[in-house]
């Protein structure tokens, strides 16, 4: 089979063929079919090393649905507050950065004692700022970890 280096001034389109090192040599593969292969691999190429550009429309958007199929701690990782949620008090789901930055102590107990740390993503940034806004607004509502996670900090 042929060979398809990347070149990293093209933007990939689906059909497009790429050669990637496998553990058994040298793989190439249409794009779409590493969408499926390897989605993890593929999202870090594009976004983490930025070595790989790819269609938005065509690429990118379809990889994220795979992504969320195939590994969807990863998946919640990347995604992080941008994940759609059931929240109390709306009526479809909605982002989960809008009850995180409009109703804070609402998220606290939702995510923390509501049990669904699982449901989203929150890097210890973004938790930070989560309990230093709960801790300043309603310090009572507060698990004791949260509170030392702060100070602690």
């Amino acid at each position: 089979m042929e060979n398809y280096p990347l070149d990293r001034e093209k933007i990939y389109l689906s059909s497009d063929f790429l050669t990637l090192d496998e553990a058994s040599g040298p793989e190439t593969r249409k794009i779409s079919e590493w969408l499926n292969v390897d989605p993890v691999r593929i999202h870090r190429m594009i976004v983490k090393e930025k070595i790989l550009q790819v269609d938005q429309m065509e690429v990118f958007a379809p990889l994220l649905s795979k992504l969320r199929r195939a590994d969807y701690e990863y998946y919640k990782r990347i995604t992080g507050l941008k994940m759609f949620i059931d929240f109390p008090g709306y009526s479809s789901e909605v982002e989960a950065r809008i009850p995180y930055d409009t109703d804070p102590i609402a998220f606290y107990k939702w995510w923390r004692k509501g049990k669904h740390e699982n449901v989203v993503y929150l890097s210890p940034a973004y938790q930070f700022k989560l309990f230093q806004k709960v801790s300043v607004m309603e310090p009572k509502v507060m698990l004791k970890k949260d509170i030392e996670f702060v100070k602690n900090f």
